[in-house]
């Protein structure tokens, strides 16, 4: 990758010590070497080679690595080349967030989706790769959710890709019948988006009053979790999904891999964009999600800013955001949510209706169903009919409209 600045280099270097030490490893040392062109065979050429065997034999004494990780993707041929120049395992960015993703799979999907990202990582590298990976053995790299070799030959690798879509599809088919029973009763569906470790686990978390594990480290949401919440003003409720932590550099097929999971984005009415104000590069970031999002078709959707961590930024610039609505918090010390659920109040009004209808006082499902999913303004109780003036989203309309009292539908444009 072509960096505009030392500085550049240095802050994906530190994140790639980050996903390191994520994965278990202890750095010992770093290089950023300056290259004219990429190697073919080596990615960085023998003199660079050799000038980083001198420095790790003469600079790194007893700390001696077993273990070298290229910030960039790295052809077969170049993994074998490399291993045998340096005489230790090799890895590259990919592998290694692959390996992470392993690590932090749990559910089948997930399992299916990191084991499919492996696979078609692995089916264009597998000439460099057989002597690399009996090299590190069960070590950063190889571990995998699925029973597949990484031994096996092309045409056995092309068969579980087939077989892991295959399954993939099964389970997309599963949560669509429930996407099309959740539909029948809908809420406005919200997605938390944003750079890996920014803090939406935390903030799903202080919205949901849950306890899905949020550490502070690269990737540790995989699998997508979702929550109803309230909001306050309009007393209504939406569904929150919390989704995996994009990256810079994040590989194409690798988003393609986990399009299953990122399919309640797809889904969404609004994104929530979580963005670590307290990162002094979080601009950047915020680029990196962008571009994401743009793969999978979901740049143009409503979304809020949420810039996060507020209590630990010295200064947070918003020149740089234009007309995008914004929301400064803290997830974690619930710092201004009332300023967030307001801005969610907002971006949903055009979904809310204020009606009048009247219940017959014998139908028990309707009046549980406007128990459940109104907010009730105004209640009149006659004995034979219940007349009611609620609040309720739209969507719900075909449910209250035979019991409406007058068919107009005025727009809900305040929260009270």
């Amino acid at each position: 990758m072509k960096y505009h600045s030392v500085y550049e280099a240095d802050q994906s270097l530190a994140e790639l010590e980050l996903l390191a030490n994520t994965a278990g490893a202890e750095v010992c040392g770093r290089f950023v070497v300056s290259l004219s062109k990429i190697n073919p065979r080596t990615f960085i050429g023998s003199g660079k080679i050799e000038e980083i065997k001198e420095a790790i034999k003469n600079d790194m004494g007893e700390s001696q690595p077993d273990l070298i990780i290229f910030d960039e993707e790295l052809s077969g041929v170049q993994y074998r080349n490399l291993e045998e120049a340096f005489d230790m395992a090799i890895l590259d960015r990919t592998q290694l967030i692959l390996h992470i993703f392993a690590m932090r799979a749990k559910t089948q999907e997930g399992m299916l989706e990191v084991e499919l990202a492996q696979l078609e990582y692995l089916l264009p590298r597998l000439i460099g790769f057989g002597k690399v990976m009996s090299r590190l053995g069960g070590g950063i790299g190889t571990r995998g959710p699925g029973e597949t070799k990484l031994e096996v030959d092309r045409r056995k690798i092309r068969t579980r890709i087939t077989k892991v879509k295959a399954d993939l599809e099964h389970i997309k088919a599963h949560r669509a019948l429930h996407r099309k029973q959740r539909d029948e009763f809908p809420y406005p569906q919200i997605s938390l988006v944003g750079y890996t470790n920014a803090g939406k686990s935390t903030l799903l978390n202080s919205l949901a009053n849950s306890d899905i594990l949020a550490k502070d480290q690269l990737f540790s949401t995989l699998d997508t979790t979702t929550k109803k919440i309230k909001l306050p003003g309009s007393a209504l409720e939406v569904l929150i999904t919390d989704t995996v932590g994009f990256i810079n550099k994040l590989p194409h097929k690798l988003v393609m891999s986990f399009r299953a999971t990122l399919e309640e984005t797809v889904h969404a009415d609004l994104l929530l964009h979580v963005v670590d104000a307290s990162n002094p590069d979080y601009m950047s970031q915020i680029e990196a999600v962008n571009i994401v999002l743009s793969e999978i078709d979901c740049k143009n959707k409503p979304a809020i800013i949420v810039l996060n961590k507020i209590d630990q930024a010295e200064t947070i610039d918003e020149s740089g955001f234009g007309e995008e609505t914004r929301v400064r918090i803290s997830a974690k010390k619930k710092v201004n949510l009332n300023g967030l659920y307001e801005a969610i109040e907002k971006q949903f009004a055009g979904f809310i209706g204020e009606y009048e209808v009247t219940a017959p006082i014998g139908n028990g499902k309707l009046i549980s169903f406007i128990k459940g999913y109104s907010k009730i303004l105004h209640e009149h109780n006659d004995g034979d009919k219940i007349d009611y003036k609620l609040r309720m989203y739209k969507r719900h309309l075909n449910v209250i409209e035979p019991y409406l009292k007058s068919k107009a539908v005025n727009d809900f444009k305040s929260i009270s």
